[in-house]
């Protein structure tokens, strides 16, 4: 039987670019709340990722642990540590949680590398006392390619290989929890039929869905989050086309509320094993000494971004002393020429 929770987490999950700053800004404007340190847009996602940048890095040190990456493309099925090891990652994910979300009633998680690390996760969310809820947006993967493709430089087969193992282990490892699929174009043509079929499959309404956050939600939503409008064909991506198309069928019959018959995703899981087989040794360790420079870099990145905002709150509080102390010198002035 479902352990029932006070307290229940919204988890984003997906691959990198499918949508998943997008829904989880929904999910935050209708009442889910972001955690304490959030990372702030840029050049890539000028919105902002309203990712978890503390757990972000955790999850990349995460990952490094185990000789993988974000962007390894054969890591599947999730490979737990040793016992001790991985009982010591889970205890520490545990205290990162509780100090990013407080006693948060509705924490709203998102970091695609939690698809990939989900049986620790969810030992964390036990561990809390929280429940989860999950939602997993569908975007084309030949769009999520030609995102990477200007950020990080990747070519079409890894970018659609890397998305198809995000799909099936965020699937695969939530598959007894309530949970909704979304598809990332609804949302931005319409959200407002999305977010109903979210709310039945996730078996009960967004904690404050409010008409004022409807109206943040529509000013949100804009046509500017939507690049990569020209796909092309799946089948012409080699040697894992003809998978990811497999896989993004299954999807987006889901995201439409039906209930596909899973095999094709044993059938792309089977193909990946394969592949990892064949050549993994040669990827994985390459994967990660890149990983760890742009992990280490973002970790730079986000620690002077946080320095800086506060800089800037102290420099704004400075200035409204000055005005409060200029005021009561005024006022005492005032007072004394009176005399």
């Amino acid at each position: 039987m479902q352990q029932t929770f006070e307290r229940t987490a919204y988890l984003v999950l997906g691959m990198h670019r499918s949508g998943t700053s997008a829904t989880a800004q929904l999910l935050a404007l209708a009442g889910a709340e972001l955690p304490d340190n959030v990372m702030p847009g840029d050049q890539h996602n000028a919105k902002g990722y309203f990712e978890p940048w503390k757990i972000s890095v955790f999850n990349d040190q995460r990952l490094r642990a185990a000789g993988s990456a974000w962007d390894d493309p054969f890591n599947l099925p999730y490979a737990p540590l040793a016992p001790d090891a991985e009982a010591d990652w889970t205890a520490r994910a545990v205290e990162l949680f509780k100090a990013e979300f407080g006693e948060s009633i509705h924490p709203l998680l998102k970091d695609p590398r939690v698809s990939v690390l989900l049986p620790m996760w969810r030992r964390v969310l036990d561990a809390a006392g929280v429940g989860a809820r999950v939602v997993i947006p569908v975007r084309h993967p030949l769009a999520v390619a030609g995102s990477l493709a200007r950020r990080d430089a990747f070519p079409a087969e890894k970018s659609v290989l890397v998305w198809v193992l995000y799909m099936l282990a965020a699937e695969a490892g939530s598959r007894d929890l309530p949970r909704a699929f979304v598809s990332y174009d609804g949302l931005l043509a319409d959200w407002r039929p999305e977010v109903a079929r979210m709310e039945r499959a996730l078996g009960g309404p967004l904690p404050r869905l409010t008409e004022h956050a409807a109206k943040e939600i529509d000013g949100f939503l804009s046509k500017d989050l939507r690049h990569n409008d020209g796909m092309g064909e799946l089948s012409q991506v080699p040697m894992v086309g003809p998978m990811a198309q497999a896989v993004l069928d299954w999807f987006t019959a889901a995201a439409t509320g039906e209930a596909p018959d899973r095999t094709p995703l044993e059938q792309a899981a089977a193909q990946i094993a394969q592949m990892k087989s064949q050549m993994g040794v040669l990827v994985s360790p390459v994967t990660s000494t890149l990983d760890s420079t742009r992990a280490e870099l973002l970790y730079q990145r986000q620690l002077s971004e946080v320095q800086d905002q506060q800089i800037q709150s102290l420099e704004r509080q400075l200035a409204e002393l000055r005005q409060e102390r200029a005021r009561i010198e005024a006022v005492v002035d005032t007072a004394l020429a009176g005399r």
